[in-house]
């Protein structure tokens, strides 16, 4: 499924997988969304709710651009840089096709199905 984000008016294209999780996931579009950083590697945001895990791998290691969902606390991560390591309970759901970098001062985004 390919999405359209929008970050402070610039619109960034993205892909997600066919996993459950992320299908689960683009059930909640459109959504709003406000980010806080995260160790200066990723962006996250609260759901509105979890995701479905079913069939997801045991950890994953995260690439920058990667679009995310942690399962023990429940957010969405938008990776500005990888995570170094496969870290237990990381989903990817897909990833960012170009500027992921204006996550980096993002404080907000807006997440839609893209036609």
């Amino acid at each position: 499924m390919n999405l359209r984000l929008t970050i402070d008016g610039h619109r960034i294209d993205a892909t997600l997988n066919d996993s459950a999780t992320a299908r689960d996931f683009a059930a909640l579009l459109p959504l709003t969304l406000n980010l806080s950083d995260f160790h200066e590697t990723e962006k996250i945001a609260d759901l509105p709710g979890r995701l479905s895990t079913s069939g997801a791998p045991d950890a994953a290691e995260a690439k920058p651009g990667d679009l995310a969902y942690y399962a023990p606390w429940g957010n969405l991560a938008f990776f500005c840089q990888g995570s170094g390591s496969s870290d237990a309970g990381l989903i990817i759901l897909g990833h960012v096709n170009g500027d992921s970098e204006r996550f980096a001062t993002a404080t907000r985004v807006t997440i839609e199905a893209a036609s």
